[in-house]
């Protein structure tokens, strides 16, 4: 009997392994899902942010008029945050949902962000994941990620999170690892430092969202509706500081489930574009996995399979990126 090595079979060998034995991550005591009530506020977007189920399930839109968001009532320094989500499906070029921590509007030329931005893409095209790191308002140094993803996250809810604690920033999908930041260094001044607040928004990103703009929203497809629940702010203040630093620490089953993610759909990385940073950045550890990325930063992987895709479409497709 013959047997030949699929990569995506392996990741999901990996994934049903590691999934069945361990606990939900991170693992920290007393994490409560929240309503709506509880610990939001609308922010913009009147009608467009619409509760149900008791303000445990928030649909926030995106129309001609006008999009939506809402934020935490309280900010925070160091915490657990998460949301299950559910994307718009169909045509959502130019699209972006966001789900972030941001004090931006505290400190308006040194403010820190950590990002989830979900690009929308043509029909017959995933939506991407992106990743953003900014601190002490570095927003000129950018240090994005971009994926795909193992499954259609326009057809179920997902869970997204982000552990943030005083030298380490690690984001999930699923309980899954995807991205670890270290602090570099006492001095490092572009590690998030500063209270934060978390933030849910939709928008028209036209200008830059799809194919750097060359694909725009779309509104006959409108609206364009993102599905929140499961919300969680979990302040690691002082009397969580032990346990949030812990949860922090990947154990060898989580590293080796984020390595196999980022080899697998990572897509583009900033320590390996070379275009921009011809030096890599004090944090990039590069190595010789650095061959698997062009000078752009973007993955020779992922440029191939993006090629097979786009081999069959004869025009019953919108073309994608």
């Amino acid at each position: 009997m013959s047997f030949s090595y699929s990569p995506k079979l392996f990741f999901f060998l990996l994934l049903h392994l590691f999934l069945a034995s361990t606990e939900p991550i991170p693992s920290l005591p007393n994490v409560e899902k929240l309503s709506f009530h509880e610990g939001y506020t609308q922010i913009f977007g009147d009608s467009n942010l619409m509760l149900h189920h008791e303000g445990k399930k928030v649909h926030i839109s995106l129309n001609e008029r006008t999009g939506s968001g809402f934020r935490s009532q309280e900010s925070y320094l160091y915490g657990f945050f998460s949301a299950s989500i559910k994307l718009p499906s169909d045509y959502t070029a130019g699209v972006v949902v966001a789900f972030y921590m941001s004090n931006g509007d505290v400190y308006e030329k040194t403010h820190d962000e950590l990002d989830f931005e979900f690009l929308g893409n043509v029909r017959g095209r995933d939506w991407r994941v992106q990743t953003n790191v900014y601190g002490n308002g570095s927003t000129s140094i950018g240090r994005e990620e971009r994926y795909g993803l193992w499954f259609d996250p326009t057809e179920d809810f997902h869970q997204y999170s982000i552990l943030w604690t005083y030298d380490t920033i690690i984001f999930y999908v699923d309980d899954i690892p995807i991205r670890e930041v270290k602090r570099v260094s006492s001095r490092d001044v572009y590690f998030p430092l500063k209270p934060m607040s978390l933030y849910a928004t939709i928008w028209d990103g036209s200008t830059w969202a799809t194919s750097g703009g060359r694909y725009k929203v779309n509104y006959k497809y409108a609206p364009f509706i993102a599905e929140f629940t499961d919300l969680v702010l979990h302040s690691c203040a002082t009397h969580h500081a032990l346990a949030c630093a812990s949860a922090s620490v990947l154990s060898p089953e989580q590293r080796l489930a984020m390595e196999s993610f980022r080899r697998r759909y990572m897509t583009y990385g900033y320590c390996y574009d070379r275009i921009r940073y011809a030096v890599p950045l004090a944090e990039c550890n590069v190595g010789p996995e650095k061959e698997l990325f062009l000078m752009s930063g973007e993955s020779r992987a992922y440029e191939r399979r993006h090629r097979m895709k786009r081999r069959p479409w004869r025009g019953t497709a919108d073309p994608g990126f």
